[in-house]
């Protein structure tokens, strides 16, 4: 892992966000001077010799302010990963590629010499299957991306890499950049798609899988990530003979699972049932675009979550994982393995968890209404014959 002197000063955009202040922390134990900069305050306490400052990636004024006298720049800060939030393309746009724009633009005026840019798996997949795949695959088509988080990501990553090299004033050196491309983030008091799980655990709406038993994606842990941010950002440095420089690194916890698998000791440790029905991938994609379609017509006035986005589909149904190979042996990294049983743990002691068991009578009559309404919605929407 790095030493970080005291004298370095790193600053995260997105900073309060749970992997942003996860990393921070770290950074914070490690001797570095930290800045968070986020549009928010973070809830948890700030740690010795971290600071907070209030912005948005989206104003230049914000960010060339937050950047004077940086050494190192982790720009984690992003829009539209999920949910609802994928369906507003403008403020994707705006933060994703404006936002990282301005980054890049700061970072060139005032002389930071290391930036590590959090991308995303997306960069490379948008639902076709890829197996132990590495970084010498092309990006995705941009016109082939199912959502326009990815294709901001996409974009953004190119400008970044792009940039290494850039001249700093004064010849004070050159910017060195890379790019990390994590997969799903996990850990006990993540607030993005772990609470959105258990809702639909506990709210009974998980009953049923899709895709193949046999289809693999991959997880990483927080800590995880966090090495792995740290050890990029150890191998821009001249000590390191700037091996990461204008380099991408998929990371990952390195263990390929079924994604449903992954979350059975969550569902069973809340003390609920793992779903027996298994539905087909294309019923359910099927279903995700109808759902953005009635989002998109209704969503101006009544901005509901769906249940799930086609991308979601995608990313929970269809194999895709990569090797860990450039990362392990250009970076150093080394993920160590975790399980579920500390996020079980932090949601029960927030007070999550089946409490009574239904009675087998109750429990047939919640399913047998959740089939027919399921069955009704898809029924709705077939031709009907003689009209």
């Amino acid at each position: 892992m790095i030493n970080m002197e005291p004298s370095c000063s790193a600053l995260i955009t997105g900073g309060c966000g749970y992997f942003g202040f996860r990393l921070a922390s770290t950074l914070q134990e490690k001797g570095a001077r930290v800045t968070l900069f986020d549009t928010a305050p973070p809830r948890q306490e700030l740690p010795k010799n971290v600071t907070f400052v209030q912005g948005d990636v989206r104003n230049y004024a914000h960010v060339e302010k937050a950047v004077i006298n940086v050494d190192c720049v982790f720009h984690i800060a992003s829009y539209g990963m999920s949910g609802r939030e994928q369906l507003n393309w403008q403020l994707i746009e705006a933060v994703n590629i404006q936002g990282t724009e301005n980054i890049l633009k700061a970072c060139s005026e005032h002389g930071v010499s290391r930036l590590v840019y959090t991308s995303t798996f997306n960069v490379v997949f948008g639902g076709q299957e890829i197996v132990n795949g590495d970084e010498s695959l092309p990006y995705l088509p941009l016109h082939l991306h199912p959502d326009h988080y990815s294709r901001t990501k996409s974009l953004a990553e190119m400008a970044v890499l792009k940039a290494n090299g850039t001249v700093l004033p004064d010849d004070s050196g050159v910017l060195r950049t890379c790019a990390l491309r994590p997969a799903g983030i996990y850990g006990p008091g993540e607030q993005r798609h772990l609470p959105r799980i258990v809702s639909y655990i506990e709210k009974g709406i998980f009953r049923f899988v899709y895709g193949k038993p046999t289809s693999l994606v991959e997880f990483v842990h927080v800590d995880n990530l966090v090495s792995a941010h740290i050890l990029a950002a150890e191998a821009l440095t001249a000590e390191k003979h700037h091996l990461s420089a204008g380099k991408a690194y998929f990371i990952s916890d390195g263990q390929p699972v079924n994604n449903f698998e992954f979350f059975r000791p969550l569902v069973e440790g809340l003390g609920y049932s793992f779903p027996k029905v298994r539905l087909p991938v294309t019923l359910i994609y099927y279903i995700a675009f109808l759902l953005e379609i009635l989002h998109y017509v209704i969503g101006p006035f009544y901005n509901f979550q769906p249940l799930l986005t086609r991308t979601e589909v995608y990313k929970t149904g269809v194999t895709h994982y990569f090797s860990m190979a450039k990362a392990m042996s250009e970076l150093g990294y080394k993920p160590q393995k975790y399980d579920l049983d500390e996020v079980v743990s932090w949601f029960k002691s927030q007070g999550h968890g089946r409490k009574v068991q239904s009675s087998g009578a109750c429990q047939f009559l919640i399913n047998f209404l959740f089939v027919s309404a399921f069955a009704a919605v898809i029924l709705s929407f077939l031709p009907v014959a003689g009209t």
